[in-house]
């Protein structure tokens, strides 16, 4: 399984700290926050990867990562996104790297406190399709803002509705998604949303609509640290105070 890490955006939620970087470059405790996916793929056990960036400040991912060796990764390799045009469009980039394996993919401002590995494992075995990460979020306000999964009574997704002012559930869509091989086949097809980019919600209710997704809830804290300003510091408050991708 190869990973692939999307750690490009403008970052305008958390200006004005990103006016001088690029947020996956902001600390969080007492490392980039990029570190922590490197830490939550490798201990996964995905060691192939590929960040893809964009921005003035491409650059410093290869100055903090290298070849990735010290972080635990056996090869890691870069792509830059020209401009900002969603996740769909910069998971794109990483088609020919990925070579219709399957993928894990990971938005780098996104922070798990218990490991990857299990979900990693049962995709592995998985023979097709797709598979994502829900977490129960208690606020409505909080998932208005979110992809919410709607479920069947079996706990099956039957719908991914993004920033829904009535949310059927409590159950968010986190920042990590794994692929087969059709995901290269799904995102030729893809037609700009209204904020002019592609979109991953579109990508998994392609699924969805074939049966052919699964879904975990994962235990544990979840944050997404580029969500806003007030998002960021608690994550880093959590992460000072917890271990996270712990197993």
């Amino acid at each position: 399984m190869k990973g692939v890490i999307l750690a490009g955006g403008s970052g305008t939620r958390l200006s004005p700290l990103t006016r001088i970087t690029n947020k996956h470059l902001l600390p969080l405790y007492d490392r980039p926050m990029v570190t922590y996916a490197v830490e939550a793929l490798v201990r996964a056990g995905i060691r192939d990867v590929m960040l893809v960036t964009g921005g003035t400040h491409a650059g410093e991912f290869f100055r903090l990562l290298g070849n990735g060796q010290e972080w635990g990764v056996d090869r890691l390799f870069y792509a830059y996104q020209e401009k900002a045009g969603g996740i769909a469009e910069a998971l794109g980039l990483a088609e020919r790297f990925v070579d219709r394996d399957k993928c894990c993919v990971l938005l780098a401002d996104n922070v798990y406190q218990r490991s990857l590995a299990p979900v990693a494992k049962r995709f592995a075995a998985q023979e097709r399709g797709a598979r994502i990460v829900l977490s129960r979020v208690a606020a409505l306000k909080h998932l208005r803002h979110l992809g919410v999964a709607e479920r069947d009574r079996g706990g099956r997704v039957v719908k991914i509705v993004e920033k829904p002012a009535q949310p059927k559930s409590r159950f968010a869509v986190t920042g990590v998604y794994f692929y087969d091989a059709q995901v290269w086949d799904v995102l030729p097809t893809l037609k700009p949303s209204g904020r002019g980019e592609l979109e991953i919600t579109d990508v998994n209710n392609w699924y969805v609509k074939r049966g052919q997704m699964e879904a975990d809830v994962i235990d544990g804290f979840w944050g997404d640290a580029g969500e806003s300003i007030e998002a960021y510091y608690a994550v880093n408050d959590f992460v000072r105070r917890h271990k996270v991708n712990a197993r």
